[in-house]
């Protein structure tokens, strides 16, 4: 994808100078070291670099550049304020779960590596901000562990992380060609490839999808719902003797970690507290449950570890009840001291954002970080309902290197025809997988999420393997039989954002004005960074180009976004 990083050019040049001069200050105090530009800047005025992800075929792919001038514009135009800073960015990347490794054990190691490379490395997506999982979960390829599985073993003598790095049985699993690769080993490489090329820091945030089988009420790892029950399916709760416990399990975890050379950044108290039905590994806490759990022995323990600078986030599910639970937990200054933010997903809807809840919980909480951290492309592969419309023939072709697949509205996802009780159908239509996901991360980041996580980073050919069926789509997905890499649209969005979005950059204010077009059509959000680098994001969901102005103080440039397309501006200021 070659080196994204741009050379210097300015649009403080000697018309903007004098006008910008009195904004200099606060942007100097507010963005750091290395910030704001000398009035006789004789730099031209001209863009710094553009990149495009787009239908027709563009993958981070360099646009010519466009001159700015001094005006007032009409017509669609984006707004920039480089002196109105909002959050700070702790990231954007993706997950390792064991189906991620299962699946690059797979590949011959060097072929493996260079995936790895074009994941982690500076030249490839170069990711920062990860999530993996603490036991199994549903990408998990059996299932149905824990690190502490003898019965009653409240002082975790038998506690071990030998599942993430035991390795894959090649007699069992006939295609592996690396049989010492695992969950582990996977984030090591990583790690790996961070430190040789620019010793930059991994941020991993780690989740637990239930605590050991012994230490819930089920005393199982979940059951399954049925239409007998409405589908409410059970993943159980914490036995009231085992709280205190699941607390020391937690620690435990970041404790063999770190001895394994891996310092875990984030943490949160359970994956999806309300539970998933009952259909793969959960466990139930209310607001209040965990509320209690986190003030009265997580958080305490967190802080009196080696830990102590583990950034803890609460809740980690859907959007939909953000604000209950940060009501609950953030406004409670017992538990709140212990509390870096609130983690999400986004499976409330296929298309909504949530954005009006994350500015009311910002105003009410302004020193909490929302970061997302889970959303996938969920139930790959399962047939929409009679009468739906195929427009590109994916069921025939299928979206394994069928890029139409990703940038048309093909998706379903796990509410799209449901019946039971308290689910909102309409906000779970038929989508496009490029447009979700880059529609979620322009308006999250347009509205305090200051860092965007994906799931798997990896998947097979089916959207697997996952140990109860719940197949989904990933960025990256192998045919394992042949060794077949195919880097979805996704991965392409997601390395583009990446690339132009680092930790440490600050989000900085941005508005549309749209004439004739849709609320829909074009999103944008903008972040600077301590060289006075401005990467403004923009998608066009429509089939036509749209021409707009790219406005920054009293100068703006005419651009055009390519029909379907994923656009990064960058302005040097």
């Amino acid at each position: 994808m070659g080196n994204t990083s741009p050379r210097r050019v300015s649009i403080l040049g000697p018309i903007l100078g004098p006008l910008l001069g009195p904004l200099l200050g606060p942007l100097l105090v507010l963005t750091g070291p290395g910030c704001g530009t000398q009035a006789n800047s004789q730099m031209p005025t001209i863009t710094s670099e553009i990149l495009l992800t787009s239908e027709r075929g563009d993958k981070l792919a360099p646009m010519a550049n466009v001159s700015f001038k001094r005006g007032t514009p009409a017509g669609n135009v984006v707004s920039i304020h480089p002196d109105r800073v909002k959050q700070t960015i702790d990231g954007i990347g993706t997950s390792f779960t064991e189906s991620s490794a299962f699946v690059l054990a797979h590949l011959d190691p060097p072929k493996r590596r260079e995936v790895m490379q074009r994941i982690y490395g500076e030249e490839g997506a170069n990711f920062t901000l990860t999530r993996t999982h603490i036991g199994s979960c549903d990408f998990s390829v059996e299932g149905k562990y824990s690190y502490a599985d003898e019965p009653d073993d409240a002082k975790l003598d038998a506690f071990s992380i030998a599942p993430d790095e035991t390795g894959f049985d090649p007699e069992k699993y006939p295609g592996i060609k690396d049989a010492n690769y695992d969950l582990l080993p996977m984030i090591k490489e990583a790690m790996a490839i961070k430190k040789a090329q620019s010793d930059q820091e991994l941020r991993i945030i780690a989740s637990a999808w239930t605590a050991p089988s012994w230490m819930k009420d089920i005393e199982t790892w979940f059951i399954k719902g049925s239409p007998e029950n409405n589908w409410q399916g059970n993943g159980g709760s914490l036995k009231p003797e085992y709280v205190a416990t699941y607390a020391d399990y937690l620690l435990k975890y970041l404790d063999a970690y770190k001895k394994a050379g891996v310092d875990i950044w984030g943490l949160t108290p359970v994956n999806e507290p309300h539970g998933n039905g009952g259909n793969w590994e959960s466990m139930h806490f209310t607001p209040e449950s965990q509320n209690d759990f986190v003030k009265t022995y997580l958080g305490p323990r967190l802080q009196e570890s080696q830990h102590a600078d583990a950034k803890l986030l609460v809740y980690d599910q859907n959007r939909d009840d953000l604000e209950h639970w940060t009501d609950v937990i953030f406004g409670d200054e017992q538990t709140a001291k212990h509390v870096f933010g609130v983690a999400v997903h986004w499976y409330a809807s296929t298309f909504k954002v949530y954005e009006d809840s994350f500015e009311r919980v910002h105003a009410k909480f302004p020193d909490f970080a929302i970061i997302h951290t889970e959303g996938c492309i969920d139930d790959l592969g399962k047939d929409p309902p009679g009468g739906v419309q195929d427009p590109v023939g994916y069921k025939e072709s299928g979206w394994f290197n069928n890029d139409d697949f990703w940038w048309n509205k093909n998706a379903t996802d796990w509410a799209y025809s449901v019946t039971w009780e308290g689910v909102k159908v309409d906000d779970h239509p038929m989508y496009t997988p490029v447009h979700r996901y880059a529609r979620n991360i322009i308006v999250s980041l347009d509205h305090w999420v200051s860092g965007w996580v994906d799931w798997n980073i990896v998947l097979d050919q089916d959207g697997g393997p996952n140990h109860v069926g719940n197949f989904c789509g990933a960025p990256i997905m192998i045919d394992t039989a042949n060794q077949d890499v195919y880097y979805t649209p996704i991965y392409y969005v997601l390395a583009q954002f990446s690339r132009t979005i680092r930790p440490g950059d600050r989000v900085v204010q941005t508005d549309r004005v749209l004439d004739g077009a849709g609320s829909d059509d074009l999103h944008a959000c903008a972040t600077v960074n301590g060289d006075d680098l401005l990467s403004v994001q923009l998608l066009n969901t429509t089939k036509q180009p749209i021409q707009y102005k790219l406005q920054i103080a009293e100068q703006y440039a005419e651009i055009t976004i390519p029909a379907n397309s994923v656009q990064t501006v960058r302005v040097q200021l």
